[in-house]
C-alpha cells in the first residue's frame, strides 16, 4: 500500500492514531507523521506493520491490540527503542543512550527527531541532540513583545511576510542532520513554510537567552545560522539587558550591542520596524531574568 491509500483507510474507518498505534503496536506520533508526510523515509517493517492492519479486512484483527507489534514481532525487533530521558546541550552521552541506542552524539537524524515524544522538547544540530528545557515566563512575554509588533507591522503594511514563534521545526539546512526551534522567526518566500514547520533559512530570527542555551545560541547556531543564509539575527540577553543583533545583509557584519533602552530598528524591514526594547526591559523588571 502507498502513504496516500494507508491514509484514505485511516479516514474511511475513522481510526485515530492512538487506535492505530493499539492495533499496530507502532508509536502513535511515528504514525502520524509518517501518515503527514513529515517522515520521507519510514522503515520497511514500521510500513509492513501499518499494511497489515489497514491492508487487512477490519473484523480481522479488531479487539487484538498489539498483536501486530509487540513480543517477537518484526516492528519491534527492527524499530529502534527509544529512551525518553534527556540529554544537557554540553553532554556528550557516551553511556547514555537517547534515540537510538546504536547511535552517539553527531550520529542522530531527523528520523531520530521525529521518534521522540511529542513532550521531549530538543533541538538536532549536526547530529546533536540539544535539550530544551521549558522556557520562564520572562522568556515567554519577551517572545510575545518581539513577534506581536513584527506580526502587526507586516498586518499593518500587508506585507508577504509571516511571522512565528517557538516551537516552530526550522529545517534550517535542508537535510536530516538539523532541526532548531528559533524563538522568533520571519519567513518572507512563502513557499518555505510547510506542513511539518519550516524548510530552509528563515530572514529573520530571534533567541533568547537562558542558562541553559547561552553557549549554544551564541557560538552554534550564530555560525549555523549565517551559513544557512539567515537575513538577520537577534539574541536577547534578559541578564546582561542588553541586544546583539547580527545584520548578514552588511558584507562586513559586526555585532551591534544595545542596552534595553528605547527602540530596535528591524534590518529586514529597513529600519522602518522598530522594537521596544523599553517594554523588554520593563518585562525583566516584571519577571526577573
Amino acid at each position: 500500500m502507498t502513504i496516500k491509500q494507508m491514509r484514505e483507510v485511516k479516514e474511511n474507518r475513522g481510526y485515530s492514531y492512538s487506535q492505530l498505534s493499539e492495533y499496530t503496536g507502532v508509536p502513535a506520533i511515528t504514525i502520524q507523521k509518517i501518515l503527514t508526510g513529515v517522515t520521507k523515509s519510514p522503515r520497511k517493517a514500521t510500513l509492513n506493520a501499518l499494511e497489515k492492519v489497514l491492508g487487512a479486512n477490519e473484523d480481522s484483527y479488531r479487539g487484538k491490540a498489539y498483536e501486530y507489534g509487540t513480543g517477537e514481532n518484526l516492528v519491534c525487533e527492527d524499530t529502534p527503542k527509544y529512551n525518553t530521558g534527556s540529554i544537557t546541550a554540553s553532554a556528550n552521552p557516551d553511556g547514555i543512550k537517547y534515540g537510538n541506542p546504536s547511535k552517539r552524539q553527531g550520529e542522530f537524524t531527523l528520523e531520530d527527531y521525529y521518534a521522540l515524544p511529542d513532550e521531549q522538547r530538543v533541538e538536532l544540530i549536526d547530529g546533536v541532540f540539544y535539550d530544551m528545557t521549558a522556557p520562564r515566563i520572562v522568556h515567554q512575554d519577551i517572545s510575545y513583545i518581539i513577534h506581536s509588533a513584527i506580526a502587526d507591522y507586516i498586518k499593518k503594511n500587508k506585507g508577504n511576510c509571516k511571522a512565528f514563534s517557538a516551537p516552530v521545526d526550522v529545517q534550517i539546512d535542508c537535510d536530516d542532520k538539523t532541526m532548531v526551534q528559533p524563538d522568533v522567526l520571519v519567513i518572507c518566500d512563502r513557499s518555505k513554510i510547510k506542513g511539518f514547520g519550516v524548510y530552509g533559512a528563515p530572514d529573520f530570527l530571534v533567541e533568547i537567552l537562558s542558562v541553559s542555551t547561552r553557549k549554544k545560541d551564541m557560538t552554534i547556531k550564530l555560525s549555523k545560522y549565517l551559513e544557512a543564509g539567515v537575513r538577520e539575527y537577534w539574541i536577547v540577553d534578559p541578564k546582561k539587558r542588553i541586544l546583539i543583533t547580527y545584520n548578514f545583509m552588511d558584507e562586513d557584519f559586526v555585532p551591534v550591542i544595545l542596552p534595553l533602552k528605547g527602540e530596535a530598528p528591524v534590518a529586514i524591514f529597513d529600519g522602518k520596524l522598530k522594537i521596544s526594547l523599553d517594554e523588554i526591559s520593563e518585562s525583566i523588571d516584571e519577571f526577573g531574568e
